[in-house]
């Protein structure tokens, strides 16, 4: 279903990055043989470029996917423009007004829960998912996964139904987006999943215990650790990867920098 809503001209915060940073910080995965799954010999041209914490671009083929785009205009001006913008929660580190007013063009198509909408208000076409919804977009698959919290103490963060995760898919090769979560049931339950970009950070999502047990659960051939800055510093995961490694080594863990100015 679409609608329109208009962005106000607020901006949360601004964040600093390199570009240079930016530009160095990549996961290509292009040409690699799947291991995993015979089905599926060659993967898809998928390159990962994290911003920071929350924030990353996801070209694949020849379609360039903003995630949770802020930090200001100024971060993406050297960065190919987005025909994808996902937007999973509220929270000033997934939603920035500026920033998306900035990146958003007439062929950037935005996706996002029913709540990011009511804060924006009314402005643009966009296409609004709630959990479990589906929409093909330029040939994708979108789905809408749950994201909340459920151990006590946590709770208020991210109450269920309000953000998203998202599964994208394309000719069988699936990428799945955590966004704000904790290791629950719908995370634990997905299948074949290529490439999975999970958070782990106390106290607003879950520890790096409970998110590799949730990874090892679903098993995805590649997890990339991200969103793992709390109140208390960066989470371990050194401890992260090692608890995959010893559990399943056929779950490739790759490590990026998604805090450069640390």
């Amino acid at each position: 279903m679409k609608s329109v809503f208009h962005i106000p001209l607020v901006c949360a915060f601004i964040l600093l990055f390199s570009c240079k940073n930016i530009a160095d910080q990549k996961d290509v995965t292009s040409n690699n043989t799947n291991e995993n799954n015979p089905e599926k010999s060659i993967v898809p041209d998928v390159t990962i470029t994290p911003i920071s914490h929350a924030t990353f671009i996801m070209q694949w083929d020849d379609q360039i996917i903003y995630v949770d785009p802020v930090g200001g205009a100024a971060v993406f001006d050297s960065l190919p423009p987005a025909n994808m913008i996902l937007v999973t929660d509220i929270h000033g580190d997934h939603l920035n007004a500026a920033t998306l007013q900035a990146v958003t063009n007439t062929n950037a198509q935005l996706i996002a829960p029913q709540a990011v909408a009511d804060k924006l208000g009314n402005a643009f076409n966009s296409i609004i998912l709630n959990n479990d919804d589906t929409q093909s977009v330029n040939d994708f698959s979108i789905t809408a996964i749950p994201m909340y919290n459920i151990t006590e103490g946590r709770l208020q963060n991210h109450p269920k139904g309000r953000g998203n995760g998202y599964v994208i898919e394309k000719d069988g090769y699936r990428v799945y987006i955590s966004g704000d979560t904790e290791g629950i049931e719908e995370m634990r339950n997905l299948k074949d999943i290529d490439k999975a970009l999970v958070c782990m950070n106390l106290p607003y999502t879950m520890d790096v215990e409970q998110a590799a047990d949730a990874v090892l659960d679903f098993a995805p051939v590649e997890v990339i650790p991200y969103h793992y800055r709390g109140t208390q510093g960066l989470s371990d995961v050194d401890k992260f990867q090692q608890l995959i490694e010893n559990a399943n080594p056929n779950i490739k863990v790759t490590r990026m920098e998604w805090y450069p100015n640390r």
